[in-house]
């Protein structure tokens, strides 16, 4: 059913493996092993986002924990630093080498920053393993978005169809909004991808903001200005 005023997140997309897909390649060798396995991870049930909190507590007489069996586990701690989270930094450089994005540019480091801030729930500016599965079912739902209309890989698409790649998500904004967000990701009349996912993750924040706030459901909220400042200034 579609939630009255404004979009989703788009339909849920089976995940795919991070190096997988046409856009990817193999990881570096000192990346294998069970990085081979998915990445992505099924969608938390029922929809929303996945529990709080970053990874898995240990199970009962010194079991091994739950994600010790995950594939994206043993990755996901040879970026973290000792406090056991991802920075802005980390993912970056996980992205860059694991060859998520195939042929399009690297992710900058300021996209990889509000890719974080899209989950970081408690404003410490990292992500624990929850919200690193998370993020991929996320960007791997928006590549495959995104490649249904750059046809040619010239990992651009043009500002009509990032019209519709916003449509597709399930967003349903006024021409105006369009608008306003073609002027601010095009570069020379197109959407490179990491301004596309840059777009994605705004859109995906904010949206989930509103509907925090939009408990009837009717479209409309009222933001307090600091609230306001929080929701925008965090990403």
């Amino acid at each position: 059913m579609a939630y009255p005023g404004y979009g989703g997140y788009g339909s849920p997309m089976a995940p795919q493996g991070m190096p997988g897909g046409p856009m990817g390649r193999p990881m570096p060798n000192h990346m294998s092993g069970p990085m081979l396995g998915p990445m992505g991870g099924a969608q938390p049930h029922g929809g929303g986002y996945a529990h709080y909190g970053a990874g898995y507590p240990a199970g009962p007489y010194g079991a091994a924990s739950p994600a010790a069996n995950d594939p994206m586990w043993g990755y996901f701690t040879a970026l973290a630093g000792q406090d056991g989270e991802v920075d802005a930094v980390e993912l970056q450089s996980c992205l860059t080498q694991s060859g998520f994005t195939g042929t399009y540019s690297p992710f900058s480091l300021e996209t990889c920053r509000i890719m974080i801030a899209m989950l970081d729930r408690d404003f410490t500016g990292k992500m624990g393993f929850t919200e690193f599965k998370e993020l991929f079912v996320a960007l791997n739902g928006w590549k495959q978005n995104f490649t249904m209309f750059d046809r040619d890989r010239s990992g651009t698409i043009e500002q009509h169809e990032m019209n519709q790649a916003i449509s597709a998500m399930g967003h349903r904004i006024s021409p105006q909004a369009l608008n306003a967000i073609i002027k601010r990701y095009n570069k020379g009349g197109r959407i490179y991808f990491d301004d596309y996912v840059a777009c994605c993750v705004k859109l995906r924040t904010l949206t989930d903001h509103f509907k925090r706030r939009d408990t009837m459901q009717q479209g409309s909220v009222h933001f307090g200005y600091d609230d306001f400042i929080l929701c925008t200034m965090a990403i």
